[in-house]
Protein backbone atom coordinates (compact mmCIF):
# COMPACT_ATOMS: atom_id res chain seq x y z
CA UNK A 1 0.00 0.00 0.00
CA UNK A 2 1.31 3.23 -1.03
CA UNK A 3 1.98 5.50 1.88
CA UNK A 4 -1.00 8.08 0.19
CA UNK A 5 -3.38 5.50 0.64
CA UNK A 6 -2.05 4.34 4.24
CA UNK A 7 -2.90 8.49 5.56
CA UNK A 8 -6.13 8.31 3.25
CA UNK A 9 -7.24 5.41 5.50
CA UNK A 10 -5.73 6.85 8.53
CA UNK A 11 -8.14 10.05 7.46
CA UNK A 12 -10.64 7.87 7.05
CA UNK A 13 -10.86 6.01 10.60
CA UNK A 14 -10.24 8.16 12.67
CA UNK A 15 -13.52 10.19 11.08
CA UNK A 16 -12.22 13.49 12.32
CA UNK A 17 -9.72 16.48 10.98
CA UNK A 18 -6.12 15.80 11.89
CA UNK A 19 -2.35 17.09 11.38
CA UNK A 20 0.95 15.88 9.91
CA UNK A 21 1.79 14.83 13.54
CA UNK A 22 -0.93 13.01 14.53
CA UNK A 23 -0.88 11.44 11.18
CA UNK A 24 2.49 10.71 12.14
CA UNK A 25 1.67 9.53 15.44
CA UNK A 26 -0.89 7.04 14.05
CA UNK A 27 0.20 5.82 11.16
CA UNK A 28 4.20 5.15 12.35
CA UNK A 29 5.41 6.94 9.42
CA UNK A 30 8.19 9.26 9.05
CA UNK A 31 7.12 12.78 9.24
CA UNK A 32 8.81 13.94 5.53
CA UNK A 33 6.37 10.52 4.00
CA UNK A 34 3.18 12.22 5.44
CA UNK A 35 4.18 15.46 4.65
CA UNK A 36 4.59 14.33 0.76
CA UNK A 37 1.17 12.47 1.53
CA UNK A 38 -0.60 15.12 2.23
CA UNK A 39 0.20 17.51 -0.66
CA UNK A 40 -0.11 14.67 -3.23
CA UNK A 41 -3.62 14.16 -2.01
CA UNK A 42 -4.04 17.97 -1.31
CA UNK A 43 -2.92 18.22 -5.06
CA UNK A 44 -5.52 15.78 -6.30
CA UNK A 45 -8.25 17.27 -4.49
CA UNK A 46 -9.13 14.20 -2.52
CA UNK A 47 -8.56 16.10 1.00
CA UNK A 48 -9.85 19.03 2.09
CA UNK A 49 -8.80 21.57 5.56
CA UNK A 50 -11.43 22.58 7.85
CA UNK A 51 -9.07 24.91 9.43
CA UNK A 52 -5.39 25.34 9.02
CA UNK A 53 -3.25 22.52 8.89
CA UNK A 54 -5.84 19.84 9.67
CA UNK A 55 -6.82 17.75 7.31
CA UNK A 56 -10.04 15.63 6.35
CA UNK A 57 -11.10 13.15 3.57
CA UNK A 58 -12.82 15.27 0.81
CA UNK A 59 -16.74 14.14 1.09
Amino acid sequence: MSTKNIVLEVMKKEATPLNAGRITEISGLDRKEVDKALKALKDEELIVSPKRCYWEPKK
